[in-house]
């Protein structure tokens, strides 16, 4: 692989990569058949163990000889119980809590699964890698993505020796992938993905792949157009059905529903659907990821069980309700069409006006 390419991208047919959605919707089945499709297809490894991903791996290539990759986590500092103490009390005043515990993500074991069993791609979610930990994967045959919200992230991510940098923008849904999250980062905006875009390229000759908001060939276009390599779609895949969504998510995600950010369920800074419980509890909700993720386990698994939405982490971006009801394949078809068409009408559009 010769300096800042990647051989994954510069080989798929359509520049649609498959979000790593962790949590239920993400599927060996809904992985495949993007890889099928000609896009790349990516799996999330969050919150499962080191056996269950090498499980799911198993599956996907029982599905597909197509490349594909695998997102884990990476993770941060463990939360002091005092910091959490008021959020829980808040919470267990009118719910059953589990327990709100710190763990890895059982990282360490995953990453000797994937140097022992590599992938075509290992991308990152929370953080960075070490170098040494790019290094070990990289030598095993894998490229390394990793997911970046901001100039500064993109500069720890090329030092460590990443492949490509998946550009996150506001618009996400589900978790912001930054490094750090901390409370005083509230004050700031986050960047959207045109902006982030526009500041990456001007900083980096790392291949981009964009993410965050994009759930049309007109929007893969524009992130094309400022300078992504490929275009990075989760939401828009939701309603497919070979994803896990949840029935709750997958029929409030069609509503036109204003989307939101907030700790309440998890923690970390997320963006899902508004609801009563982010409306009651994102104002108070304190960092401490993923201690207060497992805290809301039991609440969320009862809403869910009774159907109801209000207590549910819906998470979706701010283009949710462009989210149809296709079969995978069919979806990054009509989406590949959409793109070109898009283009072509816009470098059109130029000449006539030059």
């Amino acid at each position: 692989m010769s300096e800042n390419q990647s051989v994954i991208l510069d080989h798929v047919d359509v520049p649609i990569v498959l979000a790593p959605m962790a949590g239920g919707p993400s599927t060996p089945e809904l992985t495949a058949a993007v890889a099928e499709a000609g896009g790349f297809g990516q799996l999330a490894a969050g919150y499962l163990s080191a056996a269950d991903t090498a499980a799911r791996i198993t599956a996907t290539r029982a599905a597909t000889g197509k490349p594909f990759g695998v997102n884990l986590f990476v993770p941060g500092p463990a939360t002091p119980p005092a910091d959490l103490a008021d959020y829980l009390a808040e919470l267990g005043a009118d719910h059953e809590l589990g327990d709100p515990r710190f763990d890895t993500d059982d990282w360490a074991a995953k990453l000797d699964l994937l140097v022992a069993d590599p992938v075509a791609a290992v991308s990152f979610t929370f953080g960075c890698p070490s170098a040494t930990d790019v290094a070990r994967l990289r030598a095993a045959g894998s490229e390394v993505w990793v997911t970046v919200t901001s100039v500064a992230e993109a500069r720890v991510a090329a030092d460590a020796g990443a492949d490509v940098l998946i550009a996150q923008g506001a618009e996400a849904g589900g978790h912001r992938a930054t490094f750090t999250d901390r409370p005083e980062d509230d004050a700031t905006d986050p960047l959207g993905l045109l902006a982030l875009l526009q500041l990456l390229t001007a900083a980096t000759d790392l291949p981009l792949v964009a993410t965050g908001g994009l759930a049309t060939g007109a929007g893969i276009a524009a992130a094309l157009a400022a300078g992504a390599t490929a275009a990075q779609l989760g939401t828009v895949f939701l309603r497919c059905p070979e994803a896990g969504t949840h029935q709750v998510h997958r029929a409030a995600v069609a509503v036109d529903t204003p989307t939101m950010l907030t700790r309440a369920f998890t923690g970390r800074r997320a963006r899902g659907l508004r609801n009563r419980f982010l409306v009651e509890h994102t104002a108070t909700a304190p960092t401490g990821y993923p201690e207060i993720h497992y805290a809301t386990a039991p609440l969320r698994a009862a809403a869910r069980a009774a159907s109801n939405p209000e207590e549910v982490n819906l998470w979706a971006g701010q283009t949710h309700a462009l989210a149809p009801e296709l079969p995978a394949g069919e979806l990054v078809a009509t989406l590949a069409a959409a793109t070109k068409t898009a283009l072509e009408a816009a470098l059109s559009r130029r000449i006539q006006h030059c």
